[in-house]
């Protein structure tokens, strides 16, 4: 899978335009990187087309935790999109992002995020 292609199916899962898909795509994984620790961040980058694979990079600092809930505050923070289109996007984008991943990195990276996360991206459309 593309960018584009990652781009257009969170759009249609998430009725946003394909800027604002974009938009939501990078900004969870941005937020992503930040909950995963540096290397499993990396491995499951190494998975996403080039331009996606940028949004995983982390900085040289700890692994934060926090819940789905403020991961969706921070993507709406990122994009300025309302707080129900930003939970709308994280679930796209996780779902996208299970598709878009062999089933072994995708499980690697839930074992981190937790089941909350993966929850979120069953519910997704």
């Amino acid at each position: 899978m593309d960018d584009r292609e990652f781009f257009q199916t969170v759009a249609d899962r998430t009725q946003l335009s394909r800027q604002e898909a974009a938009d939501v795509t990078r900004a969870t994984l941005e937020t992503l990187a930040a909950r995963l620790s540096a290397g499993e961040a990396r491995e499951l980058a190494q998975e996403l087309p080039g331009h996606l694979r940028e949004s995983l990079r982390r900085g040289p600092g700890e692994m934060e935790i926090f819940d789905p809930e403020e991961s969706v505050r921070r993507v709406h923070m990122r994009t300025g999109l309302s707080e129900p289109e930003a939970d709308r996007g994280v679930r796209a984008v996780l779902a996208t992002l299970r598709e878009a991943v062999s089933a072994e990195e995708y499980g690697h990276a839930m074992s981190q995020l937790g089941s909350e996360f993966a929850r979120m991206a069953d519910s997704a459309r």
